[in-house]
């Protein structure tokens, strides 16, 4: 993703899966003919395609075939993604020439009947997502720049869409990040099954148990009216943000599949709780896990400078509140997903979730460990 680069015609062959895409791709906007589709990226949930033009208005786009059995009502995800992405891309005019650094958002680009995506014979639903030129993603956090930038884009995008009345948003992910619901679903599967009594599981169920009492915080925070829902990224990862190709500095967030209307805090605590842990989601060495307050800092130092146009005191007091929890909560999706068989997430092998658990709580307890140093940072930055 780092600039648009030299395409050859290769004709698609009987057999190439080409054959099957290019249909799909001439249904789209822009118009051109088309040099090349490739497999792009990296991601796990769609099928995505890179199609390059020649005499088009634009050299390249995204073309997706989304995954309808995770997003069971794409026609609402792209409605959300395109009053958001307007909504963003009028506020971008505000801004006046020269005054400000480089941000763009992708546009959903339409088909040929007008419509924001397109069902084949095989009722496979397909949609068009312009490209962004010279830019490109990483899977981890290299640097505390890097960090930097991330929390830089966090806080942009966030800026951007603080006026869009979350109302106006369907929520397609009902109960996501809503801890006190997955709480209460563990419950109900552990009255269901008999958990096993390995050392990792007396571990996990422990855990779980000590830190009841907190899950409803933000949730009660918000239904006393300190916190209010807004319009939220949802999936505010490293490799969801991207950067200038040269400059090195953020450019655009992407993967809106997952804008919706929510705390603000799930999406800082995403943020914080996926970028400052070194060794990832998925180190086999768990007990090695740390939380880093030095990418908190410089996620932070990117991110509040943008956030305090929207950000109210209550907002501010709940900041750590949210990596917590929300390291937490994502600790209690995997080891509910494990005890109930991995019906949700993917898995590798039979204690794949187990393990994901394992490390989603020793974060938290990193977290929770430095509790002081991080207020401190959250402080000193507001």
């Amino acid at each position: 993703m780092t600039g648009r680069e030299d395409t050859q015609y290769d004709p698609p062959r009987k057999g190439d899966a080409r054959e099957t895409l290019l249909p799909v791709a001439e249904c789209f906007e822009p118009r051109g003919t088309i040099v090349d589709i490739r497999p792009f990226g990296s991601g796990n949930v769609h099928d995505t395609y890179l199609v390059s033009l020649q005499d088009g208005e634009a050299p390249r786009f995204i073309l997706q075939r989304v995954n309808t059995k995770v997003f069971h009502r794409p026609e609402m995800v792209m409605r959300n993604m395109r009053i958001a992405t307007e909504h963003i891309r009028l506020r971008l005019l505000d801004v006046q020439p020269g005054t400000d650094r480089r941000w763009e958002v992708m546009r959903v680009l339409a088909a040929r009947d007008g419509r924001d995506h397109f069902i084949d014979s095989d009722g496979s639903f397909w949609r068009a997502l312009s490209f962004i030129e010279g830019a490109r993603t990483f899977d981890i956090v290299e640097d505390t720049d890097h960090a930097r930038e991330v929390g830089y884009a966090l806080g942009r995008f966030q800026r951007l869409v603080s006026d869009l009345p979350p109302e106006l948003l369907a929520d397609t992910l009902e109960g996501f990040h809503i801890l006190p619901l997955y709480l209460r679903h563990y419950d109900r599967v552990l009255t269901e099954i008999s958990p096993g009594a390995s050392p990792e599981m007396k571990h996990c169920l422990r855990f779980v148990n000590e830190r009841r009492s907190r899950v409803n915080v933000l949730e009660d925070a918000r239904a006393c009216g300190r916190l209010v829902h807004r319009t939220i990224h949802g999936d505010p990862k490293v490799n969801n943000v991207m950067l200038d190709a040269v400059s090195r500095r953020a450019v655009s967030m992407v993967d809106l599949d997952t804008v919706k209307p929510g705390l603000v805090h799930y999406d800082i605590g995403d943020c914080l709780r996926s970028c400052c842990n070194p060794l990832g989601e998925e180190t086999a060495n768990w007990e090695s896990v740390r939380f880093e307050p030095e990418f908190c800092r410089a996620i932070l130092e990117g991110y509040l400078p943008q956030a305090k146009v929207f950000l109210t005191q209550g907002d501010r007091d709940h900041i750590y509140d949210a990596v917590s929890l929300i390291a937490f909560e994502l600790g209690l999706r995997f080891f509910t997903d494990y005890l109930e068989g991995d019906v949700y997430f993917k898995v590798a092998h039979r204690k794949h979730n187990l393990a994901r658990a394992l490390v989603q709580f020793r974060l938290t307890a990193s977290i929770e460990s430095q509790e002081s140093t991080i207020r401190e940072i959250i402080e000193d930055l507001t």
